[in-house]
């Protein structure tokens, strides 16, 4: 485990895995830091004979933070978008693709596979779109498009990500609750993960790092970016799209517009899946990346 300068942000990675194991690079969702990828998942990832990167994404974590560019106007943001104009953000999805290219550079990787789940998915896309010789293969889990006319989340998902929480500093029973509530709403209905666990990751998550304006700046960076459907149409790696059937965060709908656009992608849907990993999807999920793997 260390941090690395890398596309000018220190970015805290770890590497996990034999030397001579096929790499692949992890990235995690909005606000979110890179213990959601789980242990044992990884650890089944590494069996299966990968060399597993995974990395804070700027802005949260142990990664550089980037406090001093303030909260952003979401307002402001999608008024400049649907004028045409660029928004400004602090960073850019684009930015956050391009970290991740540096840090296989810096890792002395030429090429690597690339998975990333909800914002992680977009970032991914980015990465094959913006850096295709850098990307063998892409899978893009419980992600989407950009495309403004698809399905939006359930009220009460969108509710559950955006609304006010209680600062950890001050009130850490509180943030934990709201952790598990949020956790609750969004999560897979036929595999609920015990009340026990989610307090455990959301305890582990507060002692490693407290953070909570980074999720603003990352969600407004998923804000301005855009619809990648052209370009998504001339990838020519090997892609997979995972999705659960059930998630009210991003719908299916996301997941089936990123297939259908991608020229070399095969959709993977798993029914009674939302926008978690519980443990019973793992196989699922790890197929999934294999398929891609495989023909690259």
């Amino acid at each position: 485990m260390s941090i690395a300068k890398v596309n000018g942000v220190e970015i805290w990675h770890d590497v996990i895995g034999p030397e001579d194991g096929k790499p692949i690079l992890l990235i995690s969702g909005v606000g979110t830091q890179s213990t959601r990828w789980k242990d044992d998942f990884v650890a089944q990832l590494v069996d299966r004979g990968y060399r597993v990167i995974k990395m804070d994404n700027r802005d949260i974590g142990l990664s550089q933070k980037f406090t001093d560019a303030g909260l952003p106007d979401y307002k402001q943001i999608l008024a400049d978008k649907a004028a045409g104009k660029t928004p400004q953000v602090a960073y850019t999805l684009s930015d956050m693709a391009a970290d991740g290219i540096a840090l296989l550079d810096h890792l002395g990787l030429e090429k690597a596979h690339v998975c990333g789940f909800s914002m992680g998915g977009m970032i991914v896309q980015l990465m094959a779109i913006e850096h295709p010789e850098k990307v063998l293969s892409m899978t893009s889990v419980m992600s989407t498009t950009g495309n403004p006319d698809l399905p939006r989340a359930t009220d009460e998902a969108m509710a559950a990500l955006t609304r006010p929480r209680p600062d950890a500093l001050t009130d850490r029973e509180g943030a934990i609750q709201s952790r598990i509530e949020t956790d609750r709403v969004i999560g897979s209905p036929a595999y609920p993960i015990p009340e026990a666990q989610l307090r455990a990751d959301a305890e582990a998550d507060l002692d490693r790092s407290i953070h909570p304006t980074g999720f603003a700046r990352q969600y407004a960076a998923i804000l301005a970016t855009r619809d990648r459907r052209a370009e998504l149409q001339k990838l020519t790696m090997p892609v997979s799209v995972i999705h659960g059937v059930e998630d009210p965060l991003v719908p299916v709908s996301g997941g089936r517009d990123t297939a259908e656009n991608c020229p070399t992608a095969e959709m993977i849907e798993i029914p009674g899946m939302g926008h978690n990993f519980p443990p019973e999807v793992y196989e699922q999920v790890l197929d999934g990346i294999d398929r891609a793997v495989l023909r690259a």
